[in-house]
């Protein structure tokens, strides 16, 4: 390897390096403040490597990897998401029980297996990739051994993430043997094609069961809330930023790769997916008395509206889809930041119920999720209005029309939901009410960051934008 090469590939083995380091230290002496340190001090290590490492110019790690600008950015934004799980889960993990230094162990190998996925051009490392990413998962998502909700959401994850998996598995297999290769340029140029053989158009339909089982879309959702609802609230930040946004990029990196998609059979199959996610998730969040599955169905819906940017053409597709998912990562840690916060030693703070007059016992943690939901809602001033205004601008540019009404509309239905938590928040609690204790840790103050991000990005949207145009056009 020369040593452009290895500068390239050294935050993966920063990352892995730490998990190895972490092992032996909990081998040798548990310490849970020892172990947060060596955490954020390898992830620090691991952005620090990305940033003063070769130009953001194609730097290809065997055919498998390649590290462009395109995955610079996305790592450094999963890296990013990843420290901020870190800030936030020290408190929470010093109320609990159970063993917390593992718990620093699987978010790095979730977040190792996540930046191999952003980097991704073959099927082998997309493979290997969300297998780091999956398994880390599974134990995360039942982190909370004494809750019979954690226990239940990891065993739930587990089996339905590895019946997925099998679908994406043998769609690997049917594709390779149509194509002949597992490179997405050449599945892209396959799939570009107007005469797709029904081996190939079978293998690429069994792979979208996989990828949307990770992206929790309609029909494949059904897991997602009885996981958000018991996976402890860190986890579940974690899983709706990291495991979300690192598949979302390296599906974009595979689209980028497809200029003349659409009028197939393979375009009818996501605009179907999208309509139906926008719809079924904002309806079934109608109904929700639980912040977290209110989130959970609230995240099919956005996965629908980026998808009406997956199908879009032209530049404007790479800029939507990464400024709404970069949105998209800030808003949701935010939430589940302030769910974590406010999380006592017996349960999570996820019940609507827990938030009720919250304005007036710490107006600083309610005007913190006052701002995450007015941008999930796409409320002007905020990072979730941009990325919802190009989201429709790309899909119009493309003559999306019937994605982009559909988008309209239930846009207009989630609004409802978010009014509700807000009124909840704003509504003093009953005199004869039992109140909630909210204790606060160091944390806390960690939620100033997405809310100046949101902030920022939704009245100066320019730098950012003009970065990710600048990705787009290498």
């Amino acid at each position: 390897m020369t040593a452009l090469e290895i500068k390239a590939i050294l935050p993966f083995m920063v990352l892995a390096a730490a998990q190895v380091a972490i092992i032996l230290g909990i081998a040798l002496r548990r310490s849970h403040r020892l172990t947060f340190a060596l955490a954020i001090g390898a992830v620090i290590a691991a952005v620090l490597a990305v940033l003063l490492g070769p130009a953001p110019s194609p730097h290809s790690l065997t055919p498998l990897l390649v590290v462009d600008g395109y995955a610079v950015f996305f790592i450094v934004l999963i890296l990013l998401s990843g420290l901020f799980t870190f800030l936030i889960s020290y408190g929470y993990l010093e109320a609990r029980r159970e063993n917390r230094e593992e718990f620093y162990v699987l978010i790095l190998t979730a977040l190792l297996g996540s930046i191999v996925l952003v980097a991704s051009t073959h099927l082998a490392s997309f493979l290997l990739g969300l297998e780091s990413l999956s398994v880390s998962l599974y134990a995360l998502a039942a982190y909370a051994r004494t809750s019979e909700l954690s226990f239940e959401a990891g065993i739930k994850y587990l089996v339905l993430a590895a019946f997925s998996s099998a679908f994406l598995i043998f769609g690997m297999a049917l594709t390779y043997a149509e194509v002949g290769s597992m490179e997405f340029t050449a599945i892209a140029a396959k799939a570009a094609t107007p005469g797709m053989g029904p081996v190939f158009l079978a293998g690429m339909m069994l792979i979208i069961v996989g990828i949307g089982f990770k992206l929790a879309v309609v029909p494949f959702h059904m897991w997602i809330a009885d996981v958000y609802e018991g996976a402890p609230a860190p986890v579940v930040g974690f899983i709706a930023t990291v495991s979300k946004g690192a598949v979302s990029a390296v599906l974009l990196r595979y689209f980028m790769q497809v200029d003349a998609y659409g009028g197939n059979s393979l375009t009818l199959f996501f605009v179907c997916i999208a309509v139906a996610s926008m719809f079924v998730g904002n309806l079934l969040a109608l109904f929700q008395d639980n912040l977290k599955r209110l989130l959970a169905y609230s995240s099919i819906a956005h996965m629908g509206y980026l998808f009406v940017a997956f199908l879009a053409s032209g530049g404007l597709r790479v800029t939507a889809v990464v400024f709404y998912l970069t949105a998209y990562f800030i808003v949701n840690l935010g939430a589940f930041g302030v769910v974590t916060i406010l999380s006592g030693k017996e349960r999570d703070a996820d019940r609507l119920d827990d938030y009720l007059g919250l304005f007036f016992e710490n107006p600083w943690i309610a005007g913190v999720l006052t701002v995450m939901l007015l941008s999930l809602a796409g409320i002007p001033l905020t990072a979730g209005f941009i990325g919802k205004f190009y989201v429709l601008a790309a899909g119009i540019d493309s003559v999306l029309w019937f994605p982009v009404i559909c988008l309209i509309v239930t846009s207009a239905i989630g609004l409802f939901y978010y009014l509700r938590v807000l009124i909840v928040l704003f509504t003093p609690a009953p005199e004869n009410a039992a109140a909630v204790k909210h204790t606060l840790s160091a944390g806390a103050f960690a939620l100033a960051l997405p809310v100046f991000l949101l902030v920022g990005l939704g009245v100066y949207p320019g730098p950012v934008l003009t970065m990710i145009i600048n990705l787009a056009a290498r």
